[in-house]
């Protein structure tokens, strides 16, 4: 059994598990959600929605998206979210560029939980396991969901799993971006290459030294300490013995 037919299988299981009906995700036209919304037509046939939630966004990433669907055959719904987000801003007091931008993600969430709500299904994340690692999610934006079916799969190898998967050579080979202003990619915020971080996470997963240069390692272990929170549930409070209920 190929990795793509393992995760189908726990899609499945995990949808079965909750009582869900189906599954939803956001198609986003990049790597990470084209193969999970492959993946889950697999699983769990017609009863996925993918979700086209274009906020200002360049015109290729819809176009990949729509392609995407059509050869998988995947129901989808656009929602522009363009409005909405030019409405909050004109709402909140002048912000830092990163606060505003984690809007998008955040307001993506929200409309992709509306549909899950309707339809009993559940929201598939499209996070990586090099991503989680070392925080590069919105949290409560891209970050929130019910199952991640690609959390243990570093991004250099999702590309040979798109590949089997028949996904067009267009979106595996398309610089991953996410969507957060134009001309964004991933590599260009987080200041080192998916292959550069993998090597490093591997490195430290399998105890081994880092063969990559030390200013490369120092900035993945700073970004993984200072993610740390976004990892792990928020603290809950417990008063002492005889303190307030």
């Amino acid at each position: 059994m190929g990795v793509a037919e393992e995760i189908a299988e726990w899609i499945r299981e995990q949808v079965e598990k909750a009582g869900a009906r189906g599954a939803v995700f956001g198609l986003s036209g990049g790597l990470d959600s084209s193969v999970v919304g492959a993946i889950c037509r697999r699983a769990l046939g017609e009863n996925v929605l993918g979700v086209l939630l274009p906020c200002n966004n360049v015109s290729r990433d819809e176009k990949d998206a729509m392609i995407l669907a059509e050869k998988f055959g995947i129901p989808t719904v656009a929602v522009d979210l363009g409005g909405v987000f030019d409405a909050m801003l004109g709402l909140l007091p002048e912000g830092r560029p990163l606060a505003e931008a984690n809007l998008r993600p955040r307001l993506r969430m929200a409309v992709l939980y509306y549909f899950a709500n309707d339809r009993g299904y559940l929201v598939v994340g499209t996070g990586n396991k090099s991503e989680i690692s070392v925080g590069y999610f919105t949290k409560f934006g891209d970050g929130g969901a019910d199952i991640l079916p690609l959390a243990r799969i570093y991004k250099t190898d999702i590309a040979p799993i798109a590949a089997q998967l028949g996904i067009p050579p267009e979106i595996i080979e398309k610089p991953p971006s996410a969507g957060l202003w134009e001309g964004q990619t991933d590599e260009g915020e987080m200041g080192v290459t998916y292959r550069e971080l993998d090597s490093v996470l591997k490195a430290l997963e399998e105890g081994r030294n880092p063969e990559a240069p030390g200013p490369v390692v120092e900035k993945v272990l700073a970004m993984m300490k200072a993610s740390e929170h976004k990892r792990q549930p928020p603290p809950r409070f417990f008063p002492r013995r005889g303190g307030p209920a």
